[in-house]
């Protein structure tokens, strides 16, 4: 029942925020924009499914390409760390 509530309040919360900013002129033109190009990109591969699926398969491949890179990162760090432990622990 707590985590029910508890999203129910979030939920309402960010909708009460979001009509409240809409009060603001540069808010609502913002998101009368951002509203008309999702609509138009959302339009736009729902007639050319093909792209949209080419457009996936490029996100998906640039980020396997960003989580490899960091992976590679994080484990060179952790090689030195250990490296660097090894030889503190054998002085």
């Amino acid at each position: 029942m707590g985590k029910r509530t508890l999203l129910t309040g979030i939920i309402v919360g960010a909708s009460i925020g979001g009509l409240v900013s809409l009060l603001n002129g540069d808010a609502r033109k913002y998101a009368k924009d951002t509203l008309d190009q999702s609509c138009n990109t959302l339009t736009y591969y729902a007639n050319n499914p093909v792209e949209a699926v080419n457009s996936i398969r490029h996100t998906v491949l640039s980020l396997n390409s960003v989580i490899e890179t960091n992976t590679h990162s994080a484990v060179s760090a952790l090689e030195q760390v250990e490296s660097s432990l090894n030889k503190v622990i054998s002085k």
